[in-house]
């Protein structure tokens, strides 16, 4: 190559290098932004397939029992059931978030969210997935523990929820552990609730501290209890059969705004839980959900009232 056609062609290198460095480094970002925006949703694999939902949802309406799931993973719930709204436990979180049911599709709406929780079979959810990214459950389908890691992967927070799984179970192993040493191996446990002058027991997965006394602490059901409420859930009694079911402790649930009287009359003090001090009277509606910050509520209660 003569001398003189040199340095032209060392210089026409240089810019074909960067020109191609320019090309890449332009391929690359917008590489990168399409990572942004795909990583703006997730896909969640629902029950009836998969759904687009966002990575870090804003504004969620929960039409169903899983408020306390999704306060937990601090996410911002602007639409809530009645039944929330009625539990203690989530009154500062909610105060701001408007009561809704899926009939309210104006209400909802209106609310501008962006994904929708509830139960399966709800009425308008075709209507509501037109809203907003919509994801439903069928109560039961899963283990309670394992619905709230369930709910997690919804809102891309699974390491978050399963982390709390870990640490709540072996919590509530041990103290499970210390309440049977305390009352006995062989004690037993019911658990009841008045509802509209209706008596009702309940097996070992419908809430009300189902789950943490007889799933995670291992306490014994009576065997009536267990014949008639474990496999359905509940099991409706007439008021003046509680001491059939009642098992060496009760757990009560009243709902404070219906007729308590019952807890006046003879018979209710002749149970021996009652004259042995071991029935435990709860706010319903503090203790009705099966989410972490109920959970949570209930097993203080339990150790408080079992251990004091």
């Amino acid at each position: 190559m003569k001398k003189w056609l040199l340095p032209m062609f060392m210089m026409l290198v240089l810019v074909l290098a960067a020109c191609g460095n320019k090309e890449e480094k332009t391929e690359k970002a917008d590489e990168g932004s399409k990572e942004a925006t795909s990583a703006e949703t997730i896909t969640y694999q629902s029950e009836t397939g998969p759904v687009e939902v966002p990575a870090n949802p804003k504004r969620v309406v929960v039409l169903s029992s899983f408020v306390g799931d999704l306060l937990q993973l601090d996410v911002n719930v602007v639409g809530v059931d009645a039944w929330a709204a009625k539990n203690p436990n989530f009154e500062d979180a909610i105060k701001d978030a408007v009561v809704v049911e899926n009939t309210d599709i104006e209400k909802i709406l209106e609310l501008e969210p962006d994904l929708i929780i509830g139960l399966s079979g709800i009425e308008n959810a075709d209507k509501l997935s037109e809203i907003a990214p919509t994801v439903l459950f069928t109560y039961g389908k899963v283990d309670y523990l394992q619905q709230f890691i369930e709910i997690g992967k919804v809102v891309n927070k699974e390491k978050e929820a399963t982390a709390w799984v870990e640490d709540f179970k072996a919590r509530a192993s041990e103290t499970g552990k210390k309440i049977k040493e305390k009352i006995g191996e062989d004690a037993t446990v019911t658990v009841a609730e008045n509802f509209n002058k209706q008596f009702y027991i309940y097996g070992d997965n419908w809430g009300r501290g189902t789950e943490i006394l007889y799933q995670e602490m291992g306490l014994k059901m009576p065997e009536k209890v267990k014949e008639t409420a474990l496999e359905p859930g509940y099991y409706a009694i007439s008021q003046e059969v509680l001491g059939d079911y009642a098992g060496d402790y009760v757990i009560f649930s009243m709902f404070q705004d219906q007729d308590n009287s019952f807890t006046d009359a003879a018979w209710f003090k002749d149970l021996e839980a009652v004259k042995n001090g071991q029935l435990f009277e709860v706010n319903a509606n503090a203790f009705y959900f099966n989410d972490p910050i109920t959970l949570e509520y209930q097993l203080k209660f339990f150790e408080e009232k079992f251990l004091q």
